[in-house]
């Protein structure tokens, strides 16, 4: 099922209000806990529209469901469900030249780029039970476009890391990404210096990128960060 754009004018920039954010908070611990509250969805309905509403359940769905299944399974359902999510640069989206959303805006906004698609995925796989240490977002530059890209890596100790794209949309092995050149990566505890397509070396804590600060300070207003993450 594609997921299409909403009729009241969405993209809505949630962070600068606080009934918005009031209504997030609410949505959200109730999608954490995979039961949904009928008055919750309403308001998100009123708020953001009728396909909204429906893209934001069908999230909670897509969790609920995966839960029990393996690994391969977990990480198909989630790069096939944001992939569905349509892409938008940030000019266009947000008015901004560089913004990373939450999982939330990008769903209730139905648009986002390639760092709204790696961290949409990125949290989901945590909330199905993947260890943060297993999964980096990770700064690419395309060869075959030229140009700075961002993906996620699931990358097991152990076993070869595997590309979730939102470009090329089949979950493969880093070795057959010809195409990838790693630069960095990171994750909520640590930021790593790529070294070709190995794990790196660490050079610090992912506060030192700024987008990534101010994502994690939305997310905290918005109930998102504790809920998601299980901490």
């Amino acid at each position: 099922m594609a997921i299409r754009a909403g009729s009241r004018g969405v993209p809505i920039s949630l962070q600068n209000s606080f009934y918005m954010l009031f209504t997030v908070s609410l949505l959200l611990i109730a999608v954490a806990n995979a039961a949904l509250d009928k008055s919750i969805l309403v308001t998100v309905k009123v708020t953001y529209g009728e396909l909204a509403y429906k893209r934001v359940l069908m999230w909670q769905e897509m969790i609920r469901d995966n839960q029990q299944r393996d690994i391969k399974a977990k990480l198909q359902a989630v790069n096939n469900f944001f992939n569905q999510v349509r892409f938008l640069s940030d000019i266009k989206h947000w008015k901004q030249e560089d913004f990373w959303a939450t999982p939330l805006e990008m769903l209730i906004s139905n648009g986002g780029d390639c760092e709204d698609y790696s961290i949409a995925k990125f949290f989901t796989l945590k909330e199905l039970g993947i260890p943060e240490n297993n999964l980096r977002i990770t700064y690419v530059k395309s060869l075959g476009l030229n140009q700075a890209h961002m993906v996620l890596i699931y990358a097991p100790k152990g076993k070869p890391p595997l590309v979730l794209d939102n470009l090329d949309k089949q979950i493969k092995p880093a070795s057959e990404r010809k195409d990838l050149k790693p630069v960095y990566s990171f994750n909520g505890r640590g930021l790593w210096k790529s070294k070709q397509r190995g794990r790196g070396k660490l050079i610090g804590g992912a506060e030192k990128i700024p987008p990534w600060r101010d994502l994690e300070k939305r997310m905290d207003r918005e109930m998102l960060k504790s809920t998601l993450s299980g901490d």
